[in-house]
């Protein structure tokens, strides 16, 4: 054993200590500094790289969403494997589960009982694709993430706080299946809030009528901490549609009536 460790000492003393002798100070610190600008350039372009895949990956995995409000949303649409929290309104819920409906997606509703077929129809879901589970229980959780399993787009309701560990694996379960989740209230770690203000109602005449028709101020706050933004949508308009206001000379044109009615989101 003894005689191996000798060879090897006098193989680094013979072969490796000259080799590292040949260099002056002087040389060895351009040596090092070539070797650090060569490792600068090669980590920056490591980096050009993985941004310019990110891009692309996401601005593939954008779902159709209608024009009104993806302005609004980070990236410009709703993306596949995150979560989306909406504040309240189930109405904007069936705004933002439209385009995909109408793109061919599956849509699962689970812990909603109010989510009506009819004014869901109105809005443009297709309700052969579309399942629901109003009340779910005390399993909402796994409901929910049985249903994201085969569905493109999930609105769930939350009765209770779940674990962060049970948070973690569904949005891990998000994620490998390219599910996007739509939650009514707050929710860690979402991509985004949804939320309604300044509403008013279109349709009470003089102390009669019938409401037809309701404008919305929507906000958009991005968890990145973007700026927030907001837009002046129809929710819905005379005619049932989802889209954002126009002129005001314009939205009268189409027979909107000139009385409004201020109300509570």
């Amino acid at each position: 054993m003894s005689v191996a460790i000798d060879s090897i000492e006098r193989m680094f003393e013979n072969r490796a200590m000259p080799a590292a002798a040949a260099f002056s100070p002087q040389e060895e610190d351009s040596v090092g500094d070539a070797v650090g600008r060569g490792a600068e350039n090669t980590v920056r372009e490591l980096q050009n790289r993985i941004r310019s895949m990110q891009a692309t990956k996401l601005d593939s995995r954008l779902i159709p969403t209608h024009p009104a409000i993806a302005n609004l949303l980070p990236g410009g649409g709703l993306k596949q494997g995150a979560t989306y929290s909406v504040e309240r309104s189930v109405t904007l819920l069936m705004a933002l589960l439209a385009g995909p409906s109408a793109a061919g997606s599956w849509c699962g509703v689970v812990g909603v009982p109010e989510f009506g077929v009819e004014a869901a129809a109105s809005f443009g879901i297709d309700l052969e694709r579309l399942v629901l589970v109003p009340e779910p229980g005390d399993q909402w959780l796994a409901v929910t993430a049985a249903v994201a399993d085969v569905m493109g787009i999930v609105v769930t309701r939350p009765p209770k706080r779940a674990s962060d560990t049970s948070l973690a694996r569904l949005a891990a379960r998000l994620r490998q299946r390219g599910s996007t989740l739509l939650v009514l209230g707050s929710w860690p770690q979402s991509e985004a809030m949804l939320s309604l203000s300044e509403s008013s109602w279109t349709g009470i005449g003089e102390g009669h009528g019938t409401l037809s028709a309701r404008q919305v101020t929507v906000t958009v706050s991005s968890r990145l901490g973007e700026r927030p933004r907001s837009a002046r949508l129809w929710l819905p308009d005379p005619q049932q549609q989802f889209r954002a206001v126009q002129s005001p000379a314009i939205d009268e044109q189409g027979g909107m009536p000139r009385r409004h009615l201020r109300a509570a989101v």
